[in-house]
C-alpha cells in the first residue's frame, strides 16, 4: 500500500513538472528566424564562424546590442510596468521619528 502512494505521488509530481516546461502553441516562421539571424548578424555575431570558445559570451552580447537598439527606439525611455500616488504618506511624520529615530 505504501509503494503505491509513493508510486502516485512520484507519478503526479513528474506529469505536473511536465507540464510547466511546456512549450507555448505559438509557431514562428523561417522568416522571423531569418530576420532574428539578420540582427545578430548585423549586431556582430556570426552563426556558423568556429568560433565555440566564446560561444555564450558572443551571441549573449550580441542579443544585448539588439535590445539596446531595441530601447532606443523611443526618446522618452522604455515602458516600465508599476505604479504610481500622489497624498499624504500612510505614516505621520511623528509616527516615523517615533519608529525610526532613536
Amino acid at each position: 500500500m505504501k509503494s503505491l502512494i509513493k508510486a502516485v505521488v512520484v507519478v503526479a509530481s513528474l506529469a505536473a513538472s511536465a507540464t510547466v516546461f511546456a512549450q507555448s502553441n505559438t509557431r514562428i516562421t523561417r522568416e522571423q528566424v531569418r530576420a532574428e539571424l539578420v540582427q545578430l548578424a548585423q549586431a556582430g555575431y556570426h552563426v556558423g564562424d568556429g568560433d565555440q570558445a566564446h560561444y555564450p559570451e558572443a551571441i549573449q552580447a550580441a542579443e544585448a546590442r539588439i535590445a539596446a537598439q531595441n530601447s532606443n527606439v523611443s526618446a522618452y525611455g522604455g515602458s516600465v510596468a508599476g505604479s504610481s500616488q500622489s497624498g499624504r504618506p500612510a505614516v505621520s511624520s511623528a509616527d516615523w521619528n517615533a519608529m525610526y529615530s532613536r
